[in-house]
């Protein structure tokens, strides 16, 4: 009983600590920009008594941008775990299984055709991405899963298979942005590579519900994963309607995983990196993993952000390339620990 009690007291403050760190990165990064801003300014801004000039740059600009990394962060973290959990594959993550190219090649089609520009982007059109990368999303993990289905799905046909299929969808990106017009040719390149270029509120409301309803939802499923975890013949006999409870936590991270790429673009690595670490730090059970994992996913991503804009200000680099610097390494390791 005292060993349960010390390990809900460490997962508490370790969840605790990442908190802090997040409090703390928030507003490092509120200062930094090609416009600092000294802290006791930005303190000044936020209760309403700063500049003009400080409540633009705040408001309009970093505050949107920095909510939705955390959002985005948080997403991808716990849409990778649920890939992980459901698939048994410790490499499974949507950005290496395809499913999130499928989501950006959905988007970039929804642009393509129906707006001409990404710079025009309607209030309705912006509402509509995430609906159209989830469609992508989906008919991503469909393919992946029937590919890779013989008589079973083992981790290494998955990943190959995930990686066929990112490839093939990466193919169909190139052919529609060559017929794009220049401009609208780079802003997607740079979107693609994972930039969250949607920095208002506007785009911090079109993922917040999905994230508000479908993480909560997957928190409620955390003991479904535990059993899947299992194996499919233990959870069988426990009980579990194991196809079904697995096609309703892949359509979730699907859906997760949508609305993200929808707004950040094509972020890798960043749903295979959070749950290792968290898994490291809290251990296996998802009632603890998820929250976690969400908490990491948020940090790793708002540190990215910061990165990506501050490095080589006052030029950009696209947060994706930031989060695949640090997660590639990661991967190798995995991919060399794992066989």
């Amino acid at each position: 009983m005292e060993m349960i009690k010390n390990t809900y007291r460490n997962q508490f403050i370790v969840m605790a600590i990442l908190f802090i760190f997040i409090l703390i990165t928030f507003f490092l990064s509120l200062n930094l920009g090609h416009i600092k801003i000294a802290p006791l300014e930005v303190i000044q801004t936020l209760f309403g008594s700063g500049t003009s000039e400080n409540k633009l740059v705040l408001f309009d600009f970093r505050l949107p941008r920095m909510v939705i990394a955390l959002l985005i962060g948080a997403g991808l973290g716990i849409s990778g775990a649920i890939l992980q959990g459901v698939s048994q594959n410790g490499l499974a993550d949507p950005g290496i299984l395809g499913i999130n190219a499928g989501a950006g090649l959905a988007v970039v089609i929804f642009i393509f055709f129906f707006q001409g520009s990404m710079t025009s982007l309607g209030t309705l059109s912006i509402f509509m991405m995430p609906i159209f990368a989830l469609i992508g999303g989906v008919f991503a993990a469909f393919l992946i899963y029937t590919l890779a289905w013989k008589g079973g799905v083992t981790p290494t046909r998955l990943i190959l298979v995930g990686i066929g299929i990112n490839a093939a969808f990466g193919a169909g990106l190139i052919i529609f942005q060559l017929k794009m017009n220049p401009n609208d040719f780079m802003q997607a390149t740079v979107w693609l590579s994972g930039s969250i270029w949607g920095a208002n509120w506007k785009f911090v409301l079109t993922v917040l519900p999905w994230i508000l309803i479908l993480i909560p939802f997957t928190m409620y499923k955390a003991s479904s994963l535990n059993v899947l975890n299992l194996g499919d013949e233990m959870a069988t006999g426990l009980g579990v309607a194991v196809e079904k409870e697995r096609r309703i936590l892949l359509l979730t991270s699907v859906g997760l995983a949508g609305a993200c790429v929808a707004v950040g673009g094509g972020i890798s690595f960043l749903g295979l990196v959070a749950p290792h670490l968290a898994r490291r730090l809290v251990g296996s059970k998802h009632q603890v993993l998820l929250p976690a994992t969400a908490l990491i996913g948020a940090l790793l991503l708002l540190v990215a952000d910061m990165i990506g804009r501050n490095l080589l200000a006052p030029s950009e680099i696209p947060v994706g390339l930031v989060v695949s610097a640090l997660g590639a390494p990661y991967f190798i390791y995995l991919l060399i620990k794992v066989n």
